[in-house]
């Protein structure tokens, strides 16, 4: 599967996670399918949603994930009415939203 990132979301990846982005939006894509698997969806892809963004691709990612992974997501997906590729890319976000909110000192 080749999953498009955005500028965004490849700055987001390497501050929060360092520099191994396919390794990164692995993690995003598991953590998503466990999400769904566990029955605490993430929240979904935005209506406005639309590829990578208007920059177009930072990077072009080739992922290989596990079948039940990738069989998660495709259901989501057909769900939402998406591209399975839309959104892993989507759960890259939701990942980095995540990690970001986790390490906020406390009170902010």
């Amino acid at each position: 599967m080749r999953v498009a990132l955005g500028a965004f979301a490849c700055a987001g990846i390497t501050a929060h996670i360092g520099g191994d982005i396919t390794a990164a939006v692995e993690k995003a894509a598991f953590h998503y399918a466990s999400r769904l698997k566990a029955d605490r969806p993430p929240i979904g892809l935005p209506r406005f949603a639309d590829g990578p963004g208007p920059e177009g691709p930072e990077q072009v990612i080739e992922l290989e994930l596990a079948s039940e992974v990738e069989d998660l997501l495709a259901a989501e997906a057909r769900r939402q009415g998406v591209a399975v590729e839309q959104l892993v890319a989507h759960a890259v976000l939701v990942y980095l939203a995540e990690l970001d909110f986790l390490e906020a000192p406390p009170g902010s």
